[in-house]
């Protein structure tokens, strides 16, 4: 399985009085990486919507929320494809920093971990789709 990473900084918006990240922020850290990941392969969102009437939408997600990120902390989301179905994409994503007491090849500090189930459906009805073949056949290249 590829992996796709998206580097960020945590700043002030994202946290709390006491600086730190609050925990409804890293599903936005993670569904950033997602729609990053999609340009990556070559599809905007916007066009997706435009030109296939589809989108998609989260499913189902399992998190652990294992340690606080903070607030200036330069974090990094993992994403890689579990599974690829015609209409689901169950993704496994990570949000880590940068150890400070290690040296510059030592392993990122992982905050948190997620399984996200992610479907494509009809724009138009909210039901279920199959993504475009191309599409499909992409993802599935990239896994």
């Amino acid at each position: 399985m590829s992996e796709f990473k998206l580097q960020m900084r945590v700043y002030f918006e994202d946290t709390d009085a006491a600086g730190i990240v609050y925990h409804a922020n890293y599903l936005k850290f993670m569904e950033r990486a997602r729609t990053e990941w999609l340009r990556f392969l070559g599809y905007d969102q916007r066009d997706l919507n435009r030109e296939h009437q589809v989108g998609f939408v989260v499913r189902k997600m399992d998190i652990d929320f294992i340690r606080p990120a903070y607030l200036d902390d330069q974090i990094e989301v993992v994403s890689t494809v579990k599974r690829c179905g015609k209409a689901s994409i169950v993704f496994v994503q990570s949000v880590a920093r940068g150890n400070e007491y290690a040296d510059e090849h030592a392993n990122l500090q992982v905050l948190c971990r997620a399984e996200v189930k992610v479907g494509c459906i009809d724009l138009n009805t909210g039901s279920p789709q199959a993504m475009a073949e191309k599409l499909y056949r992409e993802i599935k290249n990239a896994s």
